[in-house]
């Protein structure tokens, strides 16, 4: 699957749409979707209402009050419904969410505390969530339509419609319901969630841009960028100290155009900046005022996926370390983990790396944004596991063969941090196995480890 992302993306000869930070954040906050969601029900609760009137006034225009006599007793039972509903609703999602956190806060104890942030971003738990507020705030609201008269001549509505949605909204929480517990069950299985960090993962190199006419990739340490002009200026930061989450690829590249400047982005994603701390180069030209890029770079407490090559990476290796750990000593989540990572560099073994080229309508470069260079890549995968590896033959076993397969896909300029770990691996277990069988058992490449 990833590698037929990253070749659609560079099949297509288009520049791929640049994914909004706001709608990124949003994804990580868990207020926005149950807020949504309270304030859509009280709208269509206004419009029921509404409709609940008009049919009232129709049946008392047309004098059926016998009718109106049916529905009369259709609301005092459907009262009763939604009384009990909406009592037992804020129990309900009491008691599920406590557990749920619960379940959580065991599976980032045992794997790594940033599987947290994939229940915070799964849709199915802020669906839910939203969906019993959104339940519990229309009983209320559907509570105080009820009319107290009893004389269908006198009665000014009749909650009829609103009765049948507040059922209509019950049902969607049974559903969600069930699907929430199959998804949370999930999420405390180590074999979703790996699988979970690298569909994440991939999403970030099928939204880098591809070099245009083969051109290759900038090295952001020069302070002359090829065909970018010299270094005039730089842009500091002038925000909180945090982690940068992600830059606003469109509105920079829009500035860098108007002043016909190429801004060239100092800090990887996921580093830590200071106020003060440079953000931005300027290649070609003045630097463009401080109020243009305003709300350009984002700082959080945390990295995201977003445009972070190496987050990804990052986990999968902290899984890796934590299950190689005495406490937990489980290999076999290690080597899932290691199957994952030799996924991710398979589909980067030949893709540019070192920077990504943002341009405008007209091709221009205009923002040089530095990534991780394949080097880092491999030694983020594989050096901490690599020292963890050595007495377990199964993890040390399934690196071996992952390093294999990495060197027949890789291009020959991108071998050497292979086999640089796979020699240290190699001396590493001779130095620890206690016999020569013991070592040349622990050294046989093994996809599955031991299988």
């Amino acid at each position: 699957m990833s590698d037929w992302m990253v070749t659609q993306s560079s099949s297509s000869g288009r520049r791929p749409r640049a994914l909004s930070p706001l709608r990124e954040h949003l994804r990580d906050t868990f207020w926005f979707a149950p807020t949504a969601a309270m304030v859509g029900v009280f709208v269509v609760w206004v419009g029921a209402e509404a409709l609940d009137t008009a049919i009232v006034d129709a049946l008392q225009r047309d004098r059926d009050y016998e009718t109106l006599d049916e529905l009369l007793r259709f609301a005092q039972d459907a009262k009763a419904v939604v009384s009990a509903v909406g009592s037992a609703m804020m129990t309900f999602i009491g008691v599920v969410f406590s557990i749920s956190l619960v379940a959580v806060q065991m599976a980032s104890g045992q794997f790594t505390p940033r599987v947290v942030r994939l229940f915070v971003r799964s849709r199915i738990t802020k669906a839910t969530f939203a969906v019993f507020l959104a339940t519990f705030v229309l009983t209320l609201l559907v509570l105080t339509s009820f009319d107290t008269a009893d004389d269908p001549r006198s009665v000014t509505t009749v909650p009829l419609v609103q009765s049948v949605l507040t059922l209509c909204m019950v049902g969607l929480s049974l559903l969600l319901f069930v699907l929430y517990v199959n998804a949370t069950l999930r999420l405390m299985r180590i074999s979703h969630v790996i699988a979970r960090i690298a569909s994440e993962s991939f999403r970030v190199p099928a939204s880098m841009p591809v070099p245009v006419g083969g051109q290759e990739a900038v090295p952001v340490g020069r302070r002359e960028a090829p065909g970018h002009g010299t270094e005039t200026g730089w842009v500091p930061h002038d925000g909180r100290a945090g982690v940068l989450r992600d830059v606003h690829i469109a509105r920079l590249v829009r500035v860098a155009r108007k002043h016909g400047v190429v801004l060239r982005l100092i800090p990887r994603i996921g580093d830590f900046v200071v106020p003060g701390m440079p953000v931005l180069a300027v290649h070609g030209g003045p630097v463009p005022p401080r109020r243009v890029l305003r709300y350009a770079i984002s700082v959080g407490v945390e990295r995201t996926y977003h445009q972070d090559l190496a987050f990804g990476l990052r986990q999968l290796a902290d899984i890796a370390l934590r299950a190689l750990s005495p406490a937990i000593n489980d290999p076999t989540t290690a080597v899932q983990a290691l199957d994952r990572v030799v996924q991710f560099l398979a589909a980067l073994s030949r893709r540019p790396l070192d920077a990504a080229l943002h341009r405008d309508r007209a091709g221009a470069v205009r923002l040089v944004q530095p990534v991780p260079d394949w080097t880092e890549l491999v030694d983020l995968g594989f050096t901490e596991v690599r020292g963890c590896a050595v007495g377990s033959p199964q993890v040390s076993r399934r690196m071996l063969a992952g390093l294999d397969d990495l060197l027949l896909l890789a291009p020959p300029e991108r071998r050497e941090p292979l086999l640089r770990h796979r020699e240290l691996l190699r001396q590493a277990v001779g130095l620890a196995a206690p016999t020569a069988s013991d070592r040349d058992f622990a050294l046989r490449p093994d996809r599955q480890g031991i299988g």
